[in-house]
């Protein structure tokens, strides 16, 4: 099975797959060296002639020159895989961190690509596609080489390598459409197994655990089943194939000695053309055994191309290596963007937020009011428009540039489980315990810290289990703060913390991040009580600036 996408990324590693291929032709040829000295030998035995010490020499040799390079073809195959997982997983890992936020792919059905997937298209590239490449050459060579003996046995030789070439190609095309199902499943359970652990304590808080258990086993007993069906399926493949090359190997043997019966060949011809038709078949029966061993990374090209043909999150065309002077203006000019098949973002949006200003932007929820953090951190683009910061386009900076300038932190921030310190430290690893101190008292987190059994040093868990809700979004804040941004947008950055704790932790936010230009999204008036201006979004456009500070609490 060619698959051209696959081909194309195979392009990467062209010359170990042409190696390992050539390698696999020079087997071939011994192999068919050492048949035809065999058979020179027996012949010589069967006139008594006896055994010639040349052609036990040569048989020596080449099973010497065998043995030699099926051994030198295993590290080149090996080079050549640990190549295309390293190729292919920072290809795929590439595509997953420069794709924008807001995607509906599972993490489960991720980790299925990314490590199944690509451990199974190791055996295609190092196995397969080389194997091919020796069918191609090998068994039409060796066709050539019986016709010449015994044409009969030569013609019925090339039919019966027709007949297993191509006859399984016939099962082939259900075989891959079965098997892409029997993937979907496998990566759907994947993905429901790795949602499942994650939300454990919901599940016992629920009492669902047993019967998400229940759902669980019942979808990997189908998959079991499933898969067992689909192999029962490819053994008709292997049949078809180990049915033509014994059937082709007795009837080539058949015509050959037909041919000699009828005194149109020489009786010495039924020798060669025996061991030759073996050896014709031998890279059929290894390329069989190639396809079986890539079947598992075949069936993962589908979700291999979702990942591949991600949309990028924004173009790096930027030129310009500095970030943003601290609290610059910010101009959105006729901005418009669209979510792909939805009618939501923002349209024909023109906003100028002050050199240092303090914006706060209300409004519903699907408003476009996240669109705007998005935007400004250049997670999308524009579809029209622009965006200024003192008058430069966000898309000539460097991205990374841009985002040392401009830090968003989100309502539902991403934490490690890291040490304390560690996760502070994301923007700024050289940041000093000083500073680290001064930030998160700024975040009104001390408190946490000091709790903490060792402190900095503390390990978080996974996604920062040991901490609530609203300590999360503090440590984000301090880890904003400690970044030291140009511009810093908070998007419902402290929707988790009672409105006495948000006011109080927004004041240590202001005064921490003066000078830079503020951004808050909101629907309350405490998250942003010292803002300099309120505006507010509906429908992806600007509704109204300074009079929508009234009414905001009871948005």
């Amino acid at each position: 099975m060619i698959h051209r996408r696959l081909l194309r990324l195979a392009g990467t590693v062209p010359g170990p797959i042409l190696l390992v291929a050539a390698l696999g032709c020079v087997i071939s040829a011994l192999h068919v060296a050492f048949a035809l000295t065999a058979a020179g030998l027996l012949a010589s035995l069967a006139s008594g002639g006896g055994a010639s010490a040349a052609a036990l020499i040569a048989l020596a040799l080449i099973a010497l020159a065998r043995a030699a390079v099926v051994w030198l073809r295993e590290p080149v195959a090996a080079h050549l895989g640990a190549a295309v997982r390293i190729r292919l997983r920072h290809r795929l890992l590439a595509r997953l961190v420069d794709a924008p936020g807001g995607r509906d792919e599972g993490h489960g059905e991720q980790a299925a690509t990314l490590l199944d997937g690509v451990d199974g298209l190791d055996a295609y590239y190092t196995r397969y596609l080389p194997q091919l490449l020796v069918v191609l050459v090998v068994p039409a060579a060796i066709v050539v080489l019986v016709a010449r003996e015994s044409p009969s046995a030569g013609a019925v030789l090339g039919a019966a390598m027709a007949v297993a070439v191509l006859g399984p190609r016939l099962w082939d095309a259900q075989l891959m459409r079965g098997g892409r199902e029997r993937w979907d499943r496998f990566a759907d359970l994947t993905d429901r197994y790795a949602e499942a652990l994650r939300a454990m304590p919901l599940l016992r808080s629920l009492g669902a655990e047993a019967r998400i258990g229940r759902e669980l086993s019942d979808r990997a007993g189908s998959l079991a089943r499933s898969t067992m069906a689909q192999m029962r399926f490819s053994l008709v493949e292997s049949a078809i194939s180990g049915l033509a090359i014994h059937l082709g190997t007795v009837l080539a043997v058949i015509a050959a000695v037909t041919a000699v019966a009828g005194g149109s060949a020489e009786a010495a011809a039924v020798v060669p053309v025996l061991l030759l038709t073996r050896e014709a078949f031998r890279p059929l029966a290894d390329l069989s055994g190639a396809w079986h061993a890539g079947y598992v990374g075949l069936l993962a090209v589908d979700g291999l191309a979702r990942i591949d043909d991600l949309p990028s999150r924004a173009a790096d065309a930027g030129r310009i290596p500095r970030p943003p002077a601290p609290g610059p203006e910010i101009r959105l000019e006729g901005v418009t963007f669209r979510y792909p098949g939805t009618d939501q973002g923002v349209e024909d949006l023109d906003l100028t937020i002050g050199a240092g200003e303090h914006l706060a932007i209300a409004g519903p929820s699907g408003s476009g009011k996240s669109t705007i953090a998005r935007l400004l951190e250049r997670d999308v683009d524009p579809d029209r428009g622009r965006i200024l910061a003192d008058g430069t386009d966000l898309r000539d900076l460097a991205l990374d540039a841009l985002r040392r300038g401009i830090v968003v932190v989100p309502q539902d921030p991403v934490l490690f489980s890291w040490t304390l310190a560690e996760n502070l430290r994301l923007y700024r690893p050289g940041a000093t315990d000083a500073e680290l101190g001064r930030a998160v008292r700024a975040a009104g987190l001390e408190d946490v810290v000091a709790a903490l059994p060792e402190g900095w040093d503390t390990p978080m868990g996974e996604d920062a289990a040991r901490l609530s809700g609203g300590q999360r979004q503090r440590l984000a804040l301090a880890r904003a703060l400690l970044a030291r941004p140009a511009v810093l947008v908070l998007d419902e950055a402290t929707s988790a913390l009672d409105a006495a704790t948000e006011q109080q932790v927004m004041q240590g936010v202001v005064r921490e991040a003066a000078g830079a230009t503020l951004v808050v999204i909101a629907h309350r008036r405490s998250a942003a009580p010292s803002a300099d201006r309120w505006v507010t979004m509906r429908e992806g456009r600007l509704e109204s600036t300074p009079a929508a500070a009234a009414g905001t609490e009871q948005r």
